[in-house]
């Protein structure tokens, strides 16, 4: 009975051990063959303006996605998001700052037209780092042949 009773007790520690130890809300993890399984599949949804995404998810105020691109995007402007954008492959640049002359509203809190005067002009390579704040014009520029891939994490601004 004794014997009973203590794989009992023991059953018990090691379910409430599981308990504790399991992950915490909110958490996620991909591993390096998760990211590259989800993003072999993005050429095949390739949009007409030539980007495909993959959303990772959405936590409260922020967003992620694996983002495939084989060309040059619209200029946009995010009135209430940051964009924080990691070069994963590819060479492309980035056109950032200016105004964008021919500006719609094509979405909430989204402007986009087909091109940026005054920006800037930045090449990007794997292994860069963008922070784009709100309210800035950007626009993703790629020569025939490029293609670009990134992780894009949107944060809501305060």
């Amino acid at each position: 009975m004794k014997t009973k009773f203590r794989r009992f007790i023991l059953a018990v520690v090691a379910l409430a051990t599981i308990a504790v130890a399991a992950l915490p809300a909110g958490y996620s993890h991909w591993t390096a063959d998760q990211i590259r399984n989800r993003a072999k599949n993005l050429p095949a949804k390739m949009s007409k303006v030539k980007v495909a995404t993959e959303s990772l998810g959405g936590w409260g105020n922020h967003s992620m996605s694996v983002v495939h691109r084989e060309g040059s995007g619209e200029a946009e402007l995010h009135e209430t998001q940051s964009d924080i954008l990691f070069i994963r492959g590819g060479d492309a640049a980035i056109v950032v700052g200016g105004t964008i002359p021919d500006g719609r509203t094509t979405t909430a809190h989204e402007i986009r037209g087909s091109k940026i005067e005054g920006g800037e002009k930045q090449p990007l390579h794997p292994g860069d780092i963008l922070h784009i704040a709100p309210k800035t014009p950007h626009q993703m520029i790629l020569e025939p042949g490029q293609k670009l891939d990134y992780y894009a994490v949107k944060v809501d601004a305060r």
